[in-house]
């Protein structure tokens, strides 16, 4: 796994989601690991290092997208902290969630409103 988009798409997962991407990687070595390698080119090193964007709007974008789904609280949970990590703060990231009960309904707002309760509560 020596390729360029690996080794880009790496060091974007590192510098967004830390310990919990890699983490995410590592949990798929044993049961997918051309899935993890996928998920390390295509996301982070194609998408996550286009220009256009920074990281702070992409995560704020995939806040609001994991958060309308409703189904992917584990993927929600990692993206909150990678917001956080990017420069998002608290409030922006509850005024995304609050914004998708519009689009998304409340019960997915209040399931990501939870969530990111608990991921501020560990950084505290």
């Amino acid at each position: 796994m020596d390729n360029e988009r690996y080794t880009r798409g790496l060091a974007k997962l590192k510098e967004i989601d830390g310990h919990g991407g890699e983490h995410v990687i590592e949990s798929l070595r044993d049961i997918a690991p051309d899935f993890a390698r996928l998920l390390i080119e295509f996301p982070f090193g194609d998408i996550y290092s286009r220009p256009g964007l920074d990281l702070k709007t992409r995560e704020l974008a995939v806040v609001a997208s994991l958060t309308s789904l409703g189904n992917a609280l584990p993927q929600l949970k990692v993206h909150i902290q990678g917001a956080l990590n990017v420069g998002c703060s608290e409030q922006e990231i509850i005024e995304v969630m609050m914004q998708m009960a519009v689009y998304a309904g409340f019960p997915a707002a209040l399931n990501g409103l939870f969530a990111a309760r608990e991921v501020f509560a560990q950084g505290k």
